[in-house]
Parts: C-alpha cells; structure tokens; sequence
C-alpha cells in the first residue's frame, strides 16, 4: 500500500469511535489557547478555521473566546458529535476534505488539533495559505504520549505484550520527556509560505483505570486497526496487570507542541478570487512578494 492510501484509510478509522473519541481524548490545556490568542494577535470576532475538528475538543475554548469558528471535519459521524457539542456556540462544521473545501471570506487563523498530520502534505500548506487573510497565521499542534523521568513505568512493561502480538515499536523508536516532542519548523518554513513565530511546549498528565485506558487506545489508528485476537490478548493482560496494582490505574504523560507561523506570500493588486477564494464584493488589494510566489510555483504548485 502506497503511503498516500495508508494515510487516507487511517484517517478515516476514527469516524467509527466518534462518541469514545468524544470521551476519553484529552482536553488540551487553557494556557496552550491564551498563547496562541496572544501571539496571534486574534481579537473576538475574528474568523478562524479549524482543520479535523473531530468533536470539538479544540474548538470550545476558541468558541468560548469570542471568535467566529467555521470546522472542516472529515467524519460524519464526528462532525455530527461536533455540532451537538458547539450548538450554543454558533460554530459551523462543515463534513468533507479540508483538500477539496473553498472558504467564503478568508480568515485570521487555521489551525488543527492532532489533525494536521492526516492532511495531504502535497496541498495541506497551500490550502492553509489559500484560506488565509495576509498576515494571517497557521497554528497546529498534537497531543502525544511523553515519559517523564520517574514516570510511570507501566508503558515499558507492557511493550513486552505489543512485541508478542507483532506490533512492537520499531527499533530506535523515541521516548521523548515532557518538552522535548519535535516539531515542525523546517516542513513549515520550507514551504516558503509561512514564517514561524513561536514554538511552545506544554505537558499534562491524566490517570486511567484499565477501561477507560482500553477505551482510549480503542481511539488510536493503529489499535483500532488490529486483529480481534491482538486487541483480545493486549487488552486482557492490561486489565490483569492494572488490576494487580494498589490503585488500579496508570498514568499517561501527554505533550503538545504548539507552533505559530505567519503568511508570508503578499499579493499586490490581485482579488482575492486570483488567488484560489472566491471573489468577494468588498475584498481589498492585497501586497505581492514576487520571489515568494516564484518559490511557491516552482514546486508545482498552481
């Protein structure tokens, strides 16, 4: 399978747990919003997109800011979770492919919660900029598992299970600490498109008792995607080791790297309808930076 296939048949695979996904995925923490509004510049009002909304987990507390939300979602079923979640919010979720979508009014931020890897990497920082106002700013993160030192030594044991049912780590895979997930940088300002402006990392960790913890894994790709009889002898014997310890529970580290990038690409005296949006009856003139947009071509681009 093609890594493009392997990819999209992925990202579709959480569709089919939207209510668990709902549950069980962690919330992302306030101060990750506070920074992105401050170093954004975003006041109430303005018009955000959010890439994969899922059920909104990213959504509420920009909702809850002030701001105008407009969700592209892939999964029905998430989408429709989403809409019940945000319907006192005035949020509009849209189901479909942020690869294919044209927005009405170009907006102040896109961004994605644990989503941005699932989008094409052919168009997803094209679209990004296509839907972007100038100097306008993509922000994305994700939720990631991170083992502080002294953690809990649980997801070391158990990997002994994964090895058995063949779906072991990779050799070399990384255990990254609190603060030290990689981030994005160099894809980002490759691009010649963006400019990142701010890299922040934030750290939380959750308790679990054994179902809740199968339910979440029930929320990962890889999981969801295994054979009856792995699933069966991973998810038994995390019951029966949870259920040898004192509090019968476990305690998983998560991370997110936050990162900020600016647009960079200005276009002098071209409509917003030149540049991929519908046109607009009011759409202002806009800068050009020539050798930005030569670059953008180059790489095949339209």
């Amino acid at each position: 399978m093609q890594p493009d296939d392997e990819r999209e048949r992925l990202r579709e695979t959480f569709d089919q747990v939207a209510e668990s996904y709902d549950r069980i995925r962690p919330e992302y923490p306030e101060a990750l919003f506070d920074e992105l509004v401050a170093v954004t510049g975003l006041a109430p009002g303005d018009r955000v997109i959010e890439v994969g909304c899922a059920t909104g987990k990213a959504t509420r507390p920009m909702a809850r800011r002030g701001f105008r939300v407009t969700c592209i979602e892939l999964g029905p079923d998430l989408a429709a979770v989403a809409r019940r979640n945000l319907a006192d919010f005035g949020v509009e979720v849209i189901q479909g492919r942020f690869e294919d979508w044209q927005p009405a009014e170009p907006a102040s931020l896109v961004y994605a919660a644990t989503a941005w890897h699932w989008i094409d990497p052919a168009v997803r920082y094209e679209r990004a900029w296509r839907a972007l106002r100038p100097g306008g700013h993509l922000a994305t993160w994700s939720a990631g598992h991170v083992f502080p030192v002294g953690g809990d030594p649980f997801f070391l044991d158990i990997q002994e299970v994964y090895d058995e049912i063949g779906e072991g780590l990779p050799p070399g895979a990384a255990w990254p600490r609190p603060g030290e997930l990689p981030g994005d940088r160099a894809d980002i300002e490759a691009t010649g498109l963006f400019e990142v402006v701010a890299v922040r990392q934030y750290d939380w960790e959750r308790d679990y008792d054994a179902e809740e913890y199968i339910e979440l894994l029930g929320t990962f790709s890889g999981h969801l995607l295994m054979a009856d009889w792995q699933r069966e002898r991973l998810y038994g014997e995390i019951r029966r080791r949870l259920a040898r310890r004192p509090g019968r529970s476990v305690r998983r580290g998560w991370g997110a790297v936050l990162q900020v990038a600016r647009r960079l690409a200005r276009l002098l005296g071209l409509p917003w309808s030149a540049v991929g949006g519908r046109a607009l009856s009011n759409a202002p003139l806009m800068a050009f930076d020539l050798r930005k947009l030569t670059s953008h071509r180059t790489r095949g681009h339209p």
